[in-house]
């Protein structure tokens, strides 16, 4: 899950960004609306943690035109403001959903999560595919039976090489789903978490390494 959180209250933006990330999901973080504009054209979130009341461009001025331009994304938007005029008015600009502050970042996680499987489309509770089995619901790896100790990475790898059903995911295809902007695209990240991938799966190896990417 890919995740832009668009939040002018720095110290709230990069908690909400860490808490997100240590839950498997690909995060990245600006603190106005033009900036967020930018990164939306630029890249496929899935989840758009909006702040009502950015600089630069208002939330509201931001929703307007995502919902106007058919954007796929899913919007959470947060304010302070939690009459129910307010929330009407947000979730008509074209919010999926909406969040009063202060609240508690496990309601957000639980929305966050609603509104990506909204927009996902629909997985079997259990991804299988040459031995290897995929437990989304507990966050789970096995091969043949044998679980595998797999680190948040790793785990986003093999999800994105199982949904592709044997298809060839690129090198920058895992950085951009795995990794957040922060990432060097230069550097050897991938190649190092495939390699330590492999080791764990075992023999006899089930990821095939092709011209620019990698196939299971």
């Amino acid at each position: 899950m890919r995740i832009l959180v668009a939040e002018d209250e720095k110290a709230l933006a990069d908690l909400l960004a860490d808490g997100l990330r240590r839950h498997a999901m690909t995060v990245d973080v600006t603190y106005d609306g033009a900036t967020a504009l930018e990164r939306l054209a630029a890249d496929d979130y899935d989840v758009l943690v909006l702040d009502r009341d950015l600089p630069e461009v208002h939330g509201d001025e931001v929703c307007r035109r995502l919902a106007q331009g058919g954007a796929a994304v899913r919007i959470l938007m947060l304010t302070a403001a939690g009459t129910v005029t307010e929330r009407a008015a947000g979730l008509g600009l074209g919010a999926d959903d909406y969040l009063c502050k202060p609240f508690a970042y496990a309601e957000l996680l639980a929305r966050v999560r609603a509104l990506h499987r909204r927009r996902a489309a629909p997985l079997p509770p259990l991804l299988e595919r040459a031995g290897v089995t995929l437990d989304g619901a507990h966050r789970q790896a096995h091969r043949d039976g044998r679980y595998l100790p797999l680190s948040l990475k790793e785990y986003a790898v093999l999800e994105v090489l199982m949904r592709a059903r044997g298809a060839v995911v690129t090198t920058e295809e895992l950085l951009e789903r795995a990794w957040d902007e922060r990432t060097d695209p230069f550097t050897t990240v991938v190649k190092a978490t495939v390699s330590k991938l492999r080791a764990k799966l075992g023999e006899p190896p089930v990821i095939t390494t092709v011209p620019g990417g990698y196939r299971l």
